[in-house]
């Protein structure tokens, strides 16, 4: 290797557009709106042209996994990409647990990743490393421009591909002497390809098999659970006596009062074949057969009744919603159908805070129109059909499993829905992942209301020790699932992160902080002893 090596000479003459700012103009021309962004020196020229080229509001994430998560929820309540801007392969790295999450949400997601210059690359700095690997690991799309002139359509490229349906993971590795040196031109918007029409033959088996009697369950997933596919499945289930499903993490789905009952699956394998043990066939739209989250010793992790066929009205690339409406008409479904009405629970009497009082009080109290995003785990998923009859709001829930990605995706719908209140359901070993998502929704004052469920515990897991049969009662493994000693103060780290919090042990306490919480604006937070 020589010891010295100069760098490629810059043009003569300064261009006007470098390829940062044709990435910028391109990314704007082609209608990404915000950046959530965690920037390092090789993404530099990018940050300058935010500057200069209007038009991306850009959001500063402390963590990288805030920036990916926050992405994913603005992209579930836009149905349109946002950008990140992450550091070199280690930044990308630190995000991949978020994309994974966004990936099984099939939400539609940019990725800027700066790397080094390409001349650089064979010295093998610090930070070196294969970041097209570390890209191709989770991403549906990846391109790294050799070239300034190349990154404009490179860029166009990405938001096609991410917007192309479900919604994709595209990510785009931006060398950082392509960001500085002379570009053409912002590139125009690509076209993005419609959803595929089904086949009219999908239309008519289902048709078909709804009419020759027996019960169907209907599990939707995508956007039929919040666009208009979801009034034409209640008109079908009016018509048939079908009943609806969704995925027990579903990205998002529209609930309460006004929407036609859709039950969302259990969590446990076995209690999902014993939900859909009297049903003689399985209706797919948009949705893949369930099966279950990990395998258990004993147990079947597919979980589709032997009994049970399968059909599929729509893939998940297919326009779901469109073959619904037709597949209403086929069989002469009702013009409308009954939908949930408007019974929140009762307010529950003044004692000690459980996990069951705390949502029947987020349900008692949920605003209109507001979206609820849960990561309780244990404290939330036995006690969610509490939410069924509350007033009308969006429902995001954990896709991918990964966990901490509630706080940060709690962001970004707030970003993407600034007049609707977000109530996050958020446990406490799953906060600690990515609490930095606290300090944006202060920075931003974000009308994100927090409930942190602290039960000092990874309480799911000590559930899993006995399942996967490896009960131990010794001090070693429990200290692996135990918060205590010391206990997390959530109030401190919250109002170390800039937001206002305060700590609820009774019903009446937790009752009235979370009213005062939906009165205010800005993020709050709650810290639910449980």
């Amino acid at each position: 290797m020589p010891q010295h090596t100069a760098a490629p000479p810059r043009p003569e003459k300064e261009t006007d557009l470098n390829g940062a700012d044709s990435l910028v103009a391109t990314l704007v021309e082609s209608g990404v709106e915000v950046c959530f962004a965690n920037p390092g020196t090789s993404e530099m020229h990018f940050v300058s042209a935010l500057d200069r080229i209007p038009g991306i509001r850009p959001v500063l994430c402390l963590f990288e996994g805030v920036a990916t998560g926050a992405a994913d929820g603005y992209a579930r309540m836009t149905g349109k990409p946002a950008c990140t801007l992450l550091h070199l392969g280690p930044g990308f790295a630190n995000g991949m647990a978020n994309l994974h999450n966004a990936r099984k949400g099939q939400s539609p997601v940019i990725n800027v990743v700066g790397d080094h210059a390409t001349y650089h690359e064979r010295y093998n700095a610090p930070l070196t490393s294969n970041v097209t690997a570390f890209a191709e690991a989770i991403s549906h799309w990846v391109a790294r421009p050799r070239s300034a002139r190349a990154v404009a359509a490179d860029a166009a490229r990405a938001v096609r591909a991410a917007r192309t349906a479900p919604g994709q993971v595209a990510t785009l590795i931006l060398p950082a002497d392509t960001a500085w040196l002379q570009a053409e031109r912002p590139a125009p918007a690509l076209p993005v390809p419609v959803p595929a029409p089904v086949a009219q033959d999908a239309i008519d088996v289902a048709a078909k098999a709804l009419m020759d009697g027996g019960k169907t369950a209907i599990l939707l997933r995508g956007s039929v659970l919040h666009g208009e596919g979801l009034a034409a499945a209640g008109r079908i289930c009016a018509k048939t006596g079908a009943t609806l499903f969704c995925d027990t993490f579903t990205p998002r789905m529209r609930s309460g009062a006004g929407s036609p009952v859709v039950e969302r699956l259990p969590y446990r394998g076995k209690d999902v074949l014993a939900r859909l043990d009297g049903f003689d066939r399985l209706l797919l739209v948009g949705a893949q057969p369930p099966v279950s989250f990990f395998a258990y010793p004993g147990q079947e992790g597919w979980l589709t009744p032997p009994h049970c066929d399968i059909l599929t009205l729509s893939q998940p690339d297919e326009d779901g919603n469109r073959a619904l409406a037709d597949l209403a008409t086929a069989i002469d479904a009702p013009d409308h159908a009954p939908t949930v009405p408007l019974d929140p629970p009762a307010l529950p009497a003044d004692g000690p805070l459980t996990a069951e009082a705390a949502m029947r009080i987020v349900a008692a109290l949920l605003p209109e129109n507001a979206i609820v995003a849960d990561e309780g785990i244990t404290s939330t998923l036995p006690y969610a059909n509490q939410l069924s009859q509350a007033a009308p709001h969006d429902y995001l829930a954990l896709t991918g499993g990964s966990i901490g990605g509630i706080l940060p995706l709690s962001t970004g719908a707030a970003v993407a829905a600034p007049d609707r209140k977000v109530v996050c359901l958020e446990g406490d070993g799953s906060a600690m992942y990515t609490l930095q998502a606290l300090w944006t929704q202060a920075r931003e004052d974000l009308n994100v209301v927090t409930v942190l469920y602290a039960n000092r515990s990874y309480a799911v897991l000590n559930q899993e020790l006995k399942l996967v049969r490896a009960a131990s009662k010794g001090d070693k493994a429990l200290s692996l699932l135990d918060l205590h000693d010391p206990a997390l103060d959530w109030v401190k780290l919250a109002e170390g992160m800039g937001v206002q919090a305060v700590r609820a042990e009774t019903t009446q306490a937790f009752a009235d902080a979370l009213r005062s919480a939906l009165d205010a604006s800005g993020p709050r937070l709650i810290e639910a002893v449980i």
